[in-house]
């Protein structure tokens, strides 16, 4: 039996997982497990715990963080997938093939700078990407293309309406979707504006996971929590993946997150904020923040509508809900450029890259 972890560090990187934990279960000879570090909130922990064992998966853990690394160390796993290096180190065997998920796909830096030389495997979402890590040295790539998004490559339009009507939402709308990222966030100006939206759509919300747990973005959900009802559904803190949502929304709006590809899969329409609030550091140190993005990524973004002003997002939504397919063809030559494949099979060729990999160092 193949023993398998799932070194999840924060409950949002468990998406990235589902697919390949249903790639898994559907062979034989595999038994799967999942772990979250103590540094982690217990709340945010215990959400984890519940989720993986809906999914039918164990959980390991522990009194405390010293207690849990050594019993994932004592089980010697023969595979170890992140979503970030983190304690990789601390959990994995001599033998263990180590695999990396990356969580995010967006426009941060951190992108390029998060690695370890104990990574066997790195899958890679597009062959821009790949390139460019291989340009920087990275040896232990597999173009797979974004494990997150397989279930998008197939959409149920009864399955989203009764979605849509268990969220009190009619299905007779125009649905839209406002998933932002943490930090830096367009989400103090954009959430005072979307009541107005919902008085002829349905709204959705959906923010980061940061937005709940951490101190300094929690002002973000108790904003939103103000304006929740009447038309505008806020998804909860334990609602972790925003898969379902995409499937139900006919437009996206965002800021700097990886949603703006993600959303890529469905051609519809995507509306991307180019406003946000730095901390005050930061409009002081500009530099510093200019550091965290990836701005040669973003310039090359051309297929979003761009909303400038909060002011103008009514008026920019009411004209991307009447002609919704006026950007359609670069969205799907984005597709190409950013997700590699869209075919929902992913998670397949990443399995298959594991299982080839764990033989060839049997032998």
């Amino acid at each position: 039996m193949t023993s398998i972890l799932f070194e999840c560090h924060h409950l949002y990187y468990l998406p990235n997982f589902l697919p390949i934990i249903e790639e898994f279960q559907q062979k034989d000879g595999y038994s799967l497990s999942a772990s979250i570090p103590h540094i982690i909130n217990d709340l945010e922990r215990r959400h984890l715990c519940e989720a993986v064992e809906t999914v039918g998966i164990e959980f390991i853990d522990g009194d405390n963080e010293a207690t849990r690394q050594k019993e994932l160390k004592s089980r010697k796993f023969d595979v170890v997938i992140v979503g970030i290096p983190g304690m990789l180190e601390k959990v994995v065997s001599d033998n263990t093939v180590a695999v990396m998920v990356y969580h995010g796909i967006g426009l941060k830096e951190s992108y390029y700078r998060d690695n370890s030389p104990r990574i066997n495997i790195r899958t890679v979402e597009s062959q821009e990407r790949y390139d460019e890590l291989t340009r920087r040295g990275e040896t232990n790539l597999v173009l797979t293309g974004y494990t997150k998004i397989d279930p998008l490559a197939s959409t149920n339009s009864q399955k989203s309406n009764q979605f849509l009507e268990t969220l009190d939402l009619s299905p007779e709308r125009p649905t839209l979707l406002y998933a932002p990222t943490f930090y830096p966030s367009s989400v103090e100006q954009v959430l005072p504006k979307l009541p107005g939206l919902a008085q002829r759509m349905n709204v959705i919300i959906k923010l980061h996971g940061f937005s709940w747990s951490q101190r300094r973005y929690k002002h973000h959900s108790e904003q939103a929590k103000q304006i929740a009802g009447q038309g505008i559904y806020l998804a909860t803190r334990e609602d972790y993946n925003i898969v379902p949502y995409y499937l139900v929304s006919d437009i996206l709006l965002s800021d700097i997150s990886s949603t703006l590809f993600e959303y890529l899969a469905l051609d519809r329409p995507i509306i991307q904020t180019t406003f946000y609030k730095p901390r005050l550091k930061h409009r002081i140190l500009k530099s510093r923040l200019r550091k965290r993005l990836d701005l040669a990524r973003t310039e090359k973004i051309n297929f979003t509508q761009r909303l400038d002003h909060p002011e103008e997002l009514e008026a920019l939504v009411s004209k991307t809900v009447k002609n919704p397919d006026s950007m359609s063809r670069m969205r799907q030559e984005a597709a190409d450029h950013y997700l590699y494949r869209t075919d929902g099979k992913a998670s397949v060729r990443l399995v298959d890259a594991i299982e080839e990999q764990w033989d060839k160092d049997r032998r």
